[in-house]
This record gives C-alpha cells, sequence and structure tokens, in this order.
C-alpha cells in the first residue's frame, strides 16, 4: 500500500466520526508489516476526557485483534488547514507498541507530512524503560 493509500483510508474514516462538540472529525490508518490496515475514527463525548482519539481506536483495534507488532505506518487525517499530528496521549500509546513508526499527518487539503514517531516523542516511555 503506497502512503497516498493509506493517506485517503484515513480520510475515509471521517464519515464515521462522531464529533458534536468539536465538529473536528479525524481519521486513522494503521498499516502493518504484512499489509493490514486497521482503521479508526475519532469519537467524542459530553464528558470530554472520555473522548478517544482516531489514531488510539486504530490502536485498540489492532490490538484487540491479536496485532501487536509489525507496525509500520499509521495516517492521521484532519479536516483543517494545519498537518494533524498525534497528541501526546496518542503518541505515548503508539510508543508502547512501535517507537520507530512511521507517521503520516494529513491536512484537509490532502497533504501530508511525515515524521518518526521517535522524533514526536523523544526520550519515550516504554515497555525498555522498565527493565
Amino acid at each position: 500500500m503506497t502512503d497516498q493509500e493509506l493517506v485517503k483510508r484515513a480520510f475515509e474514516m471521517h464519515r464515521f466520526s462522531y464529533v458534536p462538540y468539536s465538529h473536528f472529525p479525524v481519521g486513522a490508518a494503521l498499516l502493518t508489516g504484512d499489509g493490514r490496515v486497521f482503521t479508526g475514527c475519532n469519537v467524542e463525548n459530553a464528558a470530554y476526557g472520555s473522548t478517544v482519539c482516531a489514531e488510539r481506536t486504530a490502536l485498540l483495534k489492532a490490538v484487540s485483534e491479536g496485532c501487536r507488532e509489525g507496525w509500520t505506518a499509521i495516517a492521521i487525517a484532519g479536516q483543517g488547514a494545519d498537518f494533524c499530528w498525534p497528541c501526546g496521549a496518542c503518541r505515548q500509546m503508539l510508543y508502547e507498541f512501535a517507537p520507530d513508526l512511521r507517521v503520516l499527518a494529513a491536512r484537509g487539503d490532502g497533504q501530508y507530512a511525515e515524521a518518526r514517531l521517535s522524533e514526536l516523542l523523544p526520550h519515550g516511555f516504554g515497555p525498555r524503560s522498565l527493565e
């Protein structure tokens, strides 16, 4: 799967977002080395702290379906003028499973930027930190 196709899959998830408060749909598509794609969208809640981001939805789907390794890239697509980078909580959750994951952050016009998760969360805390 190309990066453009992965970004497109992330944008397709906008239609499932539940965003009555922010009105800012976000979609995510998590790619594995064997070609599987786990998708997610953001789901808001009146108790704002209970909101779940698109990236964490995709991550939780992957883990709940037995996929805990081999993640190669994640595309995150927002509708705004800025690139849609993962929040701190999502960076931490992704770091647990794939510290060197490629992150494709897309903006509303379809353009995207790329960075490694390890660049977005330098000196991250993960399983090795507990050894």
